[in-house]
């Protein structure tokens, strides 16, 4: 085994290059080049190609096989071992699978004590005691693993360190005059596994099985420790609860009701207006519970809160309803013939549609945007001149009497039985 071959030259094929090439004539090749000549030329070949592109190139490498030996270096081991066998079925030619555990930056001062894994896996045990003899000549330190063994352990060392390194980066992690030893760690962890590609923390990531399982258990142990270090209640003697709504809204009814039946007397009620800001307190441990309506039997699911859920955890305590009746109100010192708009929830528009287009078709619908979506604020706002006074308020009764508006119609939503159904929540 005088002649070998690297295909791949990238990074770890340089590496690579370095510990082979005292000892062997070593052919680097393109992988997307013509390897006629070069299958003739020798009998080892050792890839070093990205682990998404492996297949393609087994794949095409496969007529040119005969006899050959086959050595993959890559990250992940069941991957490389499902092509190999894959297409080198009923065929004369080996392949030996290696995972050197160190990169260009580990290895900068030499290779002793550094770590490869191996498996035999179909090379002849004279070609396995040849490369592990090799490896030990370079004072590597070898360890025997199953691909499965190897994916394992990896996805728990490897492919952690590489997810939290990425992690660090992306949270802008820099030295300062204070860093401490476990600080200055964490920064060469981030610098160390942000220098390889982003392909090959994408690789590592999508083609070890095992992975999956460990980002999904970091995410449930960050949110238990996450929920351990809020305090089990806001304050000491009373319950605080966010609504969707401000004062007077269907939410502060809805809260109201749910308070009653639990028979709940020391509380407060915080006014957060929709439920991105419901979720958000309730996830960032400002308040104890969170109300906000998810349903409505005419309008169907309120789409504000179904964008909210899907960016928060959170608990469901309850679900309850409560049933909606719509007045249409207007300040009394503009005439009603001035009237230009009704302003509400979109969720509103959709329980009143028919009503609304029978009985005032002329007037412009319109949602208002950040806080002024709920319809409470809405009416606090037109009350106080923020808003175009001639603009109609659609919403509950007790709005009429919080903001001094006159209550020109009654009962605009479409059904009777117009109930609307409301989670409380918790961490």
């Amino acid at each position: 085994m005088t002649d070998i071959a690297i295909i791949g030259y990238g990074r770890f094929g340089k590496t690579l290059h370095r510990l082979l090439l005292n000892d062997f004539n070593v052919y680097i090749f393109h992988h997307d080049s013509n390897p006629t000549e070069l299958f003739q030329k020798v009998k080892v070949v050792f890839y070093c190609v990205p682990i998404e592109s492996f297949e393609r190139i087994i794949k095409h490498h496969k007529k040119y096989y005969n006899n050959h030996l086959l050595i993959d270096v890559l990250s992940v081991k069941e991957h490389p071992k499902k092509i190999f066998t894959k297409y080198l079925k009923n065929s004369n030619t080996r392949f030996l699978l290696t995972h050197p555990m160190f990169g260009p930056d580990s290895s900068k001062a030499g290779f002793k004590g550094l770590p490869i894994v191996m498996d035999k896996c179909t090379a002849t045990q004279q070609e396995y005691d040849y490369w592990q003899n090799f490896f030990k000549s370079k004072e590597l330190t070898i360890i025997e693993l199953s691909a499965r063994e190897h994916d394992r352990l990896a996805a728990a060392s490897q492919g952690l360190t590489h997810f939290i390194g990425r992690l660090l980066e992306r949270m802008k992690i820099k030295e300062s005059a204070i860093d401490t030893l476990g600080t200055k760690k964490l920064i060469e962890i981030m610098d160390q596994t942000c220098n390889d590609t982003w392909q090959l923390f994408r690789n590592l990531q999508n083609y070890n099985r095992f992975t999956k399982r460990m980002r999904l258990s970091m995410g449930q142990k960050y949110d238990s420790l996450y929920t351990i270090l809020l305090p089990k209640k806001v304050a000491k003697n009373k319950t605080i609860f966010g609504i969707q709504g401000g004062k007077g809204s269907f939410n502060e009814e809805a809260c109201n009701d749910y308070l009653k039946r639990h028979s709940l007397a020391k509380y407060k009620i915080k006014y957060l207006y929709t439920s991105e800001k419901v979720l958000k307190a309730v996830h960032e441990g400002d308040v104890d519970f969170g109300l906000f309506a998810v349903h409505n039997a005419a309008g169907g699911v309120v789409h504000e809160s179904m964008r909210a859920m899907a960016r928060y955890k959170f608990e469901i305590v309850e679900e309850f309803s409560i049933l909606i009746r719509h007045c249409l109100m207007k300040r009394k010192d503009i005439d009603q013939s001035k009237m230009r708009e009704i302003m509400a929830h979109s969720q509103v528009f959709l329980q009143c549609s028919k009503n609304l287009e029978n009985k005032y078709p002329h007037l412009v619908q319109k949602v208002g945007e950040g806080d002024l979506i709920d319809t409470a604020v809405a009416a606090q706002a037109l009350a106080n001149g923020k808003i175009s006074k001639e603009t109609y308020i659609l919403g509950p009764r007790i709005l009429s009497e919080l903001y001094n508006l006159d209550i020109i119609d009654t009962d605009l939503q479409d059904i009777p039985n117009n109930l609307t159904s409301f989670f409380m929540v918790k961490r």
